[in-house]
C-alpha cells in the first residue's frame, strides 16, 4: 500500500465515521471503515441482511469511498459537482489517488449527510 494512501484513507475515514452511532460498524480496520444499517434490509433478496450504506477502502491503485445510496437516487446522483464527479467510478464510488481537496471533503460530507437523510426517509435505518 503507497504510504500517501494511508494519508488519503485518514481524510475520507472521518466523513464516513461521523455516522457510526446511527449506523452499525461492519469493518474497522487501517484499510477500511464500512457501515451497514442497523435495521435488517425492506428487500426479500437480502434474506433480513442490513444493507450497506457505505465504505472507505485503501486498494492497490486508488482509496474509495463508496456511498450506496447514491445508486438510484438521482437527486443525490444530480447534485454531484463536476469536480468530485471526476473521482466517480461507477454509480456510488469515489476514488482518490492523492489528498481530496477541501472542497471535495466538504461535498463529500454533505452527500454523505444528504443519503443518511434520505434512508432516514424510507425508514432503511
Amino acid at each position: 500500500m503507497p504510504s500517501d494512501f494511508t494519508a488519503v484513507f485518514l481524510k475520507l475515514r472521518p466523513i464516513m465515521a461521523k455516522h457510526a452511532k446511527e449506523l452499525a460498524v461492519k469493518t474497522d480496520t487501517p484499510v477500511e471503515f464500512t457501515l451497514d444499517t442497523r435495521a435488517p434490509s425492506p428487500f426479500p433478496q437480502h434474506k433480513g441482511h442490513p444493507l450497506q450504506f457505505g465504505s472507505v477502502r485503501v486498494g492497490r491503485s486508488y482509496v474509495s469511498y463508496h456511498l450506496m445510496p447514491i445508486y438510484g437516487s438521482a437527486p443525490l446522483a444530480g447534485g454531484i459537482s463536476p469536480g468530485l464527479k471526476k473521482h466517480m467510478q461507477g454509480k456510488t464510488c469515489f476514488n482518490f489517488k492523492s489528498e481530496p481537496d477541501p472542497q471535495s471533503i466538504a461535498e463529500l460530507a454533505t452527500l454523505t449527510e444528504a443519503a443518511l437523510d434520505s434512508w432516514r426517509k424510507l425508514k432503511w435505518l
